[in-house]
């Protein structure tokens, strides 16, 4: 049988890398030889595909941030000669808002698939839920390392327990030597050892260590604390060396510095092995519960280490019964009686080791490989093979993101309202409405791709509504390229699009400085909510309101608000409602589908059943006007649409289509109706060309958005609007792209007639 395994792989510094390397070895006959069955496609964290020197089994790589790589990856493996594929699934190893690219890989492979979870969180997001179920959807079967992940799995996520798999977290198969190098190098030589070893970051709690050390030292001055390992490769990125040398300054303040020693390398296996053995105690001061697998736990305890740990979900299992110590989360004080008392009592502190390598016995690669190889047999007699449907969105149709047309159009100022083709028009000067826009699409590409280009940007956006704001917390709207104000008071709608804008930002801020600075910008505007008139500038407050209490929902004056607000919407769609007219006024203008789309986001704080009639009755309606042929024809602005009479075909605009995007969205997001899937997507093909004249509005050379669709063709010039409108479509495609199927699963087809064993 031939496997291929998804995952990150050495010579990348990465614990998964190091555990499916194990793996890879383990399946085969001889643990310690390269194995025969099968390959690897190794996730790189870097564009550079030569950048790590993969060994022989390596035949593919995925660069994390490049979707067609995944594409590509599932082709390679369907058209291999493939069996079984594993997949090793972290968070962070994927591309993509919370590692979403994966999904579109596992729905195209025509193998049985086995997915291993380094992680199971206990509160995930609502995207972070959505994905752990679609790889459960996709898998024969799901494998954890403990028992509360079952359980996670099973009253979380809602997963069919006969489909987990628990298989406790492999070690290597070593025994000590008989003379150990390690116990001749400095820190080790005549001194009792505590050790800590992994990537180091500051939820490692090693503080916690350091202050516990003066009492210990006190009562045995011959104890050295040894810290092995690389500072995490993020947090050198963002922080350098600021962790580790805070807690060698504490160490010196609390006079222990001679007792610390940091050894800033990564091991090997047989290395860190000699490490373990070498020391008195292990221990894991972890600052929180929320770690479902540690690695370095149970290789401590397979060595047959003294472990004292914090008591996290994976050390509660694997320490009970005597195998180690528990103290609670920054407890400095009962971690040093506990040290003091294993020290005191060698008897103690020798049971402790037995009962742990005792257990360790079973943990080894060996025994662990063999519980994986029935897994795989049973993938291979009883291959579950999804039936799939043609997927709702084509992912290899929508261009690949690009924000370099945003960047042309924005200078220290602002982004520039108007362009003579693909060209600034600086004549323009700015507009607080594509600001505010710009600002939500920043916001959008920096929470799903972790754009720098857009974290770049994002303050540039939010400096210009600040500028625009004036004292009484109003806004102006436009402002001349020389930064000259243009007006006094903005239209409702900018007004209404900005509270938008800051309440997305206050809902997913990269930092908390901006957060701060725009609840600061969004509180001033409050006063005048209450003067609003205009349907189109309440729904968008609306929906900046929503956003804000998505993050604050106790909130009860903004609550109160967000009632009130919705109320004339409500009023106007009663006062209008006709037999064969469900619409707000007696006529459909520009942004429609903004109004129930905001009654959309209303009731989904207010859970207001009559507020959710309305919204689906006017969407419906708006439907029925605007895809009657098959593809999206919205309200062309010259003429609009008025009761009784004909609508417009043009100049039909981006920013109605982007409006039909986030409204379908939404009503997905409410309703979980996959029917709503397929109308945004169809929505977004109206850009790409679906449209009453079969003309693309994108274009792929700029990379900006025509203004509109007219009689003759398109208006070539590519303003902020129209660009903005279609990144905020594409933006919100791609956040959908793979949800859809945790609604509508196809039933699994089993075929039994397969029965070879693996060897």
């Amino acid at each position: 049988m031939k496997i291929a395994y998804i995952s990150t792989y050495p010579p990348r510094e990465c614990g998964i890398a190091t555990f499916n390397f194990n793996l890879f070895r383990a399946i085969g006959a001889d643990s310690k030889a390269v194995s025969p069955n099968g390959f690897v496609v190794a996730m790189t964290d870097s564009d550079d595909i030569h950048e790590y020197e993969y060994p022989d089994e390596v035949k593919l790589t995925i660069r994390q941030e490049h979707q067609k790589d995944y594409i590509k990856a599932a082709n390679y493996i369907n058209t291999s000669d493939t069996d079984v594929c594993i997949v090793e699934h972290e968070f962070g190893i994927f591309g993509g808002e919370n590692g979403v690219y994966l999904l579109p890989l596992i729905n195209r492979l025509e193998k049985p698939l086995i997915t291993i979870l380094h992680t199971v969180l206990k509160e995930p997001s609502y995207l972070q839920q959505i994905i752990i179920k679609e790889i459960a959807n996709q898998s024969a079967k799901i494998v954890v390392m403990s028992r509360r992940a079952v359980d996670f799995l099973t009253e979380i996520y809602n997963i069919p327990r006969d489909k987990i798999q628990f298989i406790e977290h492999g070690v290597p198969d070593l025994e000590p030597n008989a003379f150990n190098p390690i116990k001749s190098l400095s820190p080790f030589r005549n001194k009792k050892v505590l050790f800590t070893f992994g990537l180091i970051s500051r939820n490692k709690g090693i503080e916690t260590v350091i202050k516990a050390l003066p009492q210990v030292v006190e009562k045995h001055p011959d104890v050295m604390y040894v810290v092995l390992g690389n500072t995490h490769p993020g947090v050198r990125k963002n922080s350098g060396e600021e962790y580790r040398d805070s807690l060698k300054s504490l160490a010196t303040q609390l006079g222990v510095e001679k007792n610390l020693v940091f050894i800033n390398k990564f091991v090997s296996e047989d290395e860190l092995f000699n490490y373990l053995t070498a020391s008195e105690i292990y221990i894991t001061p972890y600052l929180n519960e929320a770690q479902i697998t540690s690695g370095t736990l149970s290789y401590a305890v397979g060595s047959g280490s003294a472990v004292i740990s914090t008591p996290y979900w994976h050390a509660q299992e694997l320490l009970a019964d005597n195998r180690g110590k528990l103290f609670d989360f920054k407890d400095s004080a009962a971690l040093s009686l506990q040290i003091i008392d294993l020290l005191d009592h060698p008897k103690k502190l020798a049971e402790l080791k037995k009962n742990a390598y005792d257990y360790g016995l079973h943990l080894r690669w060996p025994v662990i490989g063999q519980e994986y190889i029935k897994v795989l047999n049973h993938a291979r007699r009883k291959l579950i093979r999804i039936e799939k449907a043609k997927p709702i969105i084509d992912s290899e149709s929508i261009p690949t993101f690009n924000l370099s047309h945003v960047k042309r159009l924005t200078d220290d100022t602002g982004i520039v309202q108007h362009a003579k083709y693909g060209i600034p028009n600086l004549k323009e000067g700015y507009c607080l409405d594509d600001n505010a826009r710009a600002l939500i699409m920043a916001l959008m590409s920096y929470q799903q791709n972790k754009s720098k280009i857009a974290l770049e940007l994002l303050p540039v956006y939010l400096s210009y509504i600040q500028y625009m704001q004036q004292d009484d917390g109003n806004f102006r709207n436009f402002l001349s390229f020389d930064r000259k104000y243009l007006d006094e008071v903005g239209s409702e709608d900018s007004f209404g699009r900005t509270v938008w804008s800051l309440g997305y930002l206050i809902n997913c801020a990269p930092n908390n400085s901006y957060r701060e600075f725009a609840e600061e910008l969004f509180f001033r505007s409050v006063p005048h909510f209450k003067n609003l008139e205009h349907l189109r500038g309440i729904g968008n407050t609306i929906i900046g309101v929503v956003n804000y209490l998505r993050v604050h929902p106790y909130n009860e004056g903004m609550n109160y608000q967000l009632k009130e607000l919705t109320k004339p919407l409500v009023k106007a769609y009663q006062n209008h409602k006709s037999t064969d007219w469900h619409w707000f006024e007696e006529k459909l203008t520009y942004d429609n589908a903004i109004l129930p789309l905001a009654l959309l986001y209303s009731y989904e704080i207010t859970s207001d059943e009559e507020v959710m009639e309305i919204a689906l009755e006017s969407l419906e309606f708006l439907d029925k006007h605007t895809m009657s042929n098959g593809y999206l024809h919205p309200v062309g602005s010259e003429g609009w649409f008025f009761k009784n009479k004909q609508m417009a075909v043009f100049d039909q605009q981006a920013i109605e289509v982007m409006a039909m995007v986030l409204m379908y969205f939404e009503a997905f997001h409410v309703t979980k109706k996959t029917v709503f899937i397929s109308k945004m997507y169809l929505s977004y093909k109206w850009f790409l060309g679906e449209n009453t004249l079969r003309i693309p509005l994108y274009d792929h050379e700029t990379h900006g958005c025509c203004d509109g669709l007219q009689p003759h063709g398109i208006n070539r010039n590519q303003g902020a609007e129209s660009t903005l409108a279609y990144l905020i479509s594409h933006l919100t495609v791609l956040k959908a792209l793979e949800i859809e199927y945790e609604y509508e699963p196809a039933a699994p087809v089993e075929i039994t007639e397969i029965k070879t064993e693996v060897a």
